[in-house]
This record gives C-alpha cells, sequence and structure tokens, in this order.
C-alpha cells in the first residue's frame, strides 16, 4: 500500500489538537426525561406505543474521549474494518482506501468502476465479504450511470495482496428501474449469518418516484436480499409471485442508509422528511409504509398523504426522531470495552452531528444517549473495532476518521 506524503504528520498534528472528552455509562442505564426538547414537527400526531419516540435519556458514566485519526477524505461514505484492523474508507467521488489505525492514508485503490457523483450520488458503502480470509472479497454500492441516468449498483472484486487494487470485478446487483436524479440512492450492505446480502435502497426522493416504494415491479425504496454471486435465494419472500421482483426483501422504505444484522434480527435506518426517520426491525414481505403513512410533515409544511401515521397492512418503525437526526449508516455494538452496551444499536447522525446510542431490549428502543457531541460534524457511518472501540467517518469536504474510547 502507498501512502500519501503527509499523513503520519496529519495523524500527530491532528492528535494534538483534536482529542475530546464527553462523559457518559456503561453500567446499566439510568433512564431520564428525554434528549429532545423541542416541539415536533408533526404536531398533532401521537407514537403508536409508548417509547416509539422521544426515549428516555440514559448516559454514560465511564469518561469517553475522541481522537482525530485521520483528516483530509472527501465526503467519505462507508467504512468497513479489515481483519488486521486497518479501515477500509469509500469517499464519495468515487475513490477507495484503506487507512491504517495510526492514520496513515492510502493511495486510492485501482480498479473500481465509474460512479454518478452528482449529488447525493458517488461511492456509497463497502463491506468485507464472510470469507475475505480466504477470498479477499470485498463488496461496494454505488450509484451507477446508465444511458437515460443512474441507479444504484453492487459490484465485488478481490483486493490485491498489497491493498493496492481490486481484480476481477463484478457487478452482481443492478436497481430498476433508471432515473436521471441526483437523491435517494440508499444504499447500505450487511451479510447475514446464513451468508445472504442484504441491500438498502431509497426511493429517489422525487415526487414521481415516490409511489415506486409500493410497488414490487421496482426496486426503489426497497431492501433487497441476494446470494453473494447475486442470484436469488429461493426463500425471499416474492419469489415466484407474478409481477414481483424476487430479489426483493421488503418494501415502502423511503431512503435507508444503515442496516445492521444480530443473529435473526436485521435492523435498518431510513430518512424521515420534517421528522419520521425510522427504525424498523426489517421482516421478510412486509411493507413500512411509505409514502402512504409516515410522521412528520413535508419539507414545505404540509401533511404527509394527508397525515396517516398507520394503516391496515403496514409497520410501524420501531422508534422514530421528530425532529430528525439524519441518520447515516448504524451497527449493533458487540465489543469488550463497553460490555453494558451489548445489543445497543450505534447510529450515525448527519444533521445533529453525533452518534446516537439506542438501548435495546425486546426489540424496543428503552434508551437513548448522544455520543461525540464534542466533534461537530457531520457522523456518516460507525463500525467497531476489534478492541471494542468505536469508530467514525464524517461527511465533510475535509472529512475525519475519528476514534471514540474509554479513557
Amino acid at each position: 500500500m502507498r501512502l500519501l506524503p503527509l499523513a503520519a504528520p496529519v495523524f500527530m498534528l491532528a492528535l494534538a489538537a483534536a482529542c475530546g472528552a464527553n462523559g457518559q455509562d456503561e453500567a446499566p442505564a439510568r433512564a431520564g426525561a428525554p434528549l429532545e426538547t423541542r416541539p415536533a414537527n408533526g404536531a398533532d400526531q401521537q407514537p403508536a406505543f409508548p417509547g416509539q419516540t422521544r426515549a428516555p435519556g440514559v448516559r454514560t458514566e465511564a469518561a469517553l474521549e475522541h481522537t482525530v485519526v485521520a483528516s483530509g477524505l472527501e465526503h467519505p461514505w462507508g467504512l468497513a474494518r479489515l481483519p488486521d484492523d486497518r479501515w477500509l474508507v469509500t469517499e464519495r467521488p468515487g475513490r477507495l482506501r484503506i487507512i491504517t489505525a495510526a492514520g496513515e492514508v492510502g493511495e486510492p485503490i485501482s480498479g473500481l468502476p465509474r460512479v454518478d457523483a452528482r449529488g447525493q450520488g458517488g461511492l456509497l458503502d463497502v463491506i468485507i465479504g464472510p470469507a475475505f480470509a480466504a477470498d479477499r472479497l470485498i463488496y461496494w454500492s454505488y450509484a451507477e450511470p446508465r444511458d437515460g441516468g443512474n441507479a444504484t449498483s453492487v459490484a465485488r472484486g478481490r483486493l490485491s495482496d498489497d491493498g493496492s487494487r481490486v481484480e476481477a470485478v463484478q457487478v452482481i446487483f443492478r436497481a430498476l428501474p433508471v432515473y436521471d436524479g441526483d437523491k435517494h440512492f440508499g444504499s447500505s450492505l450487511a451479510f447475514g449469518p446464513d451468508g445472504k446480502l442484504f441491500i438498502t435502497l431509497g426511493e429517489r426522493s422525487d415526487a414521481p418516484m415516490r409511489p415506486q416504494a409500493q410497488d414490487l415491479g421496482s426496486h426503489m425504496g426497497k431492501t433487497i436480499r441476494i446470494n453473494a454471486d447475486g442470484s436469488i435465494p429461493q426463500d425471499n419472500p416474492f419469489v415466484g409471485r407474478a409481477g414481483a421482483l424476487p430479489e426483493i426483501w421488503s418494501l415502502g422504505h423511503r431512503n435507508v442508509q444503515g442496516i445492521a444484522i444480530s443473529g435473526d434480527r436485521v435492523w435498518t435506518i431510513e430518512h424521515g422528511t420534517r421528522g419520521g426517520d425510522e427504525l424498523n426491525l426489517d421482516r421478510a414481505g412486509l411493507n413500512y409504509g411509505w409514502p402512504d403513512v409516515a410522521y412528520g410533515i413535508e419539507y414545505r409544511g404540509a401533511p404527509i398523504n394527508a397525515g396517516a401515521t398507520a394503516r391496515e397492512g403496514t409497520e410501524q418503525p420501531v422508534y422514530y426522531w421528530d425532529p430528525v437526526i439524519a441518520p447515516g449508516g448504524m451497527t449493533v455494538y458487540d465489543g469488550a470495552m463497553f460490555p453494558g452496551w451489548r445489543g445497543n444499536l450505534l447510529v450515525a447522525a448527519l444533521k445533529e452531528k453525533h452518534i446516537a446510542r439506542l438501548v435495546i431490549e425486546n426489540d424496543r428502543a428503552v434508551g437513548e444517549e448522544r455520543l461525540l457531541t464534542g466533534l461537530g460534524e457531520r457522523v456518516r457511518d460507525v463500525a467497531v473495532a476489534s478492541d471494542g472501540a468505536i469508530w467514525a467517518i464524517t461527511d465533510e469536504q475535509n472529512g475525519k476518521l475519528v476514534r471514540l474510547a474509554a479513557r
């Protein structure tokens, strides 16, 4: 791996200048008043069950400290840990790099296909394959330029032994239809314990595209499940159904940018409009409502589809935010550094510039904490290192790779 000449000095300066403390609880959570005190945009809307929004605030009593490990990244989007504790980081203009835990920033990895980096598009998520130790396969999602517009695609390739390039690249999934837009591509990736690959997709935002989130003949606004080679698992819920695309796992999503899998639980998180960011327990064949039902209001202030928040045949979110936090990536905490956090969800917050820790019990959010509040940057993705420390990237022109750990 070639290193940028200034990477090590930049790291040393960042370490000296960018450490911050955030005192927080590693013991059982102590419930308090909700963290959110601003009025909801959907002022007349009521949660479907207690705790569905504005969960009690909790606090980590162990002292935490963040360190900026690397900077100078251009709108990083995806973060994945390699087995040797280096990090794969995507940059939305189309670059993929390896960054060491010491802050050494590698040259862009060659061999990736061209991306459409307009608006919210570009190079998006990256993950390593379940058999990476044997085959060195990595997978990534991106906005692919196509005739008539663009759409989200997923490719895989072998990361060379020296980490400088990807080889034998294959596109294993292409979302349809093609649309000439620059918003709501999704897209996060995660492997289930059975080796199946989940892909989250947005519905492309614009009013004419919204109804496609309910159309089983379209990939827009769906969670997708495929085999690692791109073929279709025969136990997918819509296999054999006339007019339905067999890759679809669930429908009725707006713009899902985070997914985390723990055992048989598939958690997804999606952006609302003005209000209505959702955490969903994403189950096979279910309809999560968009755009027919939603919390919050339109950007221009009007109700969304007459303001309906529930309808027969659609699922309620496990949790929602109003006002929004603008969620990015998400992970389930399973590390050793904070044993009291195990099973919690860590959610990157773009608009509100923090990591939300959600305490999950019996598939419900029973507590919420805001971490990394002192950084003051849009947090795009979050991951857990082998030692249990939390790592995150910030979606900025001068994007950063940050480590959050116990002092």
